[in-house]
């Protein structure tokens, strides 16, 4: 019986993954060649890449320019923004017609009990180096192609201002007037036709986490085909236990830790 083999990379962009990037992640530098790595290795054995980018512009519900505090200051990279802090006038969206909208999404994302809005540096904005992938993942995924005489997939998330979007298979907050913000059901038609996904990435503490979260209801509870290579990902620096935390609650559900090293071998 052939055993039909899914990698998803989430996020394996310059601005994680190098140091010189907006928002790197330490270690994500060696989770990026320790992926690459694999990937070379286990290449005749893979029938389907996925790679997920983070893409954003200037002007996004999680970047400085969309909030200001009572003198007009925008936040400093690292604030947490809270639905009371608006209503206090801790911070206000810098545009007052805006704050309607953003007082129900903060309303929305807090009811999940997920995440608080996060204000990062601008990061992965479209078109600049930070989006960029890293290049040994880029590389080791394009020989993939060649090899194959395949494609794989680039998908895109995060480019609506007005909801984080950290997993790959639906915004924190979908926007029912953005449809990319909604189910991707062709990633988990993929993925449930696959019988072993593996899961590598940045950030674990975030987009790692909501991506495979977010696949449980999907499948039924039961995470067995999933296999997060963890040595191919990192939490974002103070995030640590919130990495930790997903990672126990997910142990219960059959999520498989492994190595790039031992991941097929």
């Amino acid at each position: 019986m052939n055993v039909k083999n899914l990698l998803l990379l989430v996020d394996p962009q310059n601005d994680f993954c190098d140091c010189r990037g907006a928002l790197f992640v330490p270690g994500a530098d060696e989770d990026a060649r320790r992926t690459a790595r694999m990937i070379s290795r286990i290449s005749s054995l893979l029938d389907d890449i996925v790679v997920t980018l983070d893409c954003h512009h200037v002007l996004d519900v999680a970047h400085p320019l969309m909030w200001v505090d009572a003198l007009g200051n925008p936040p400093p990279p690292f604030t947490v923004i809270t639905l009371e802090d608006v209503k206090a006038g801790t911070w206000r969206p810098v545009r007052p017609e805006w704050e309607d909208r953003l007082c129900r999404y903060l309303q929305d994302l807090e009811a999940l009990r997920r995440y608080r809005l996060t204000i990062w540096p601008e990061h992965c904005l479209v078109g600049s180096w930070g989006f960029g992938i890293v290049p040994c993942v880029f590389d080791a995924v394009t020989k993939w192609e060649r090899e194959h005489k395949e494609t794989a997939t680039f998908l895109l998330k995060g480019e609506n201002p007005w909801t984080e979007h950290y997993s790959a298979v639906k915004a924190e907050v979908p926007d029912p007037e953005d449809p990319r913000t909604g189910i991707n059901h062709s990633l988990l038609e993929r993925i449930r036709a696959a019988d072993c996904v593996a899961v590598a990435g940045e950030a674990l503490s975030h987009c790692v986490a909501s991506t495979i979260r977010d696949l449980v209801e999907p499948l039924g509870g039961d995470l067995s085909r999933l296999v997060l290579i963890r040595d191919a990902t990192s939490s974002v620096p103070g995030f640590e236990p919130v990495g930790e935390a997903f990672l126990e609650e997910m142990a219960p559900l059959g999520l498989r830790l492994e190595s790039s090293e031992r991941f097929l071998a």
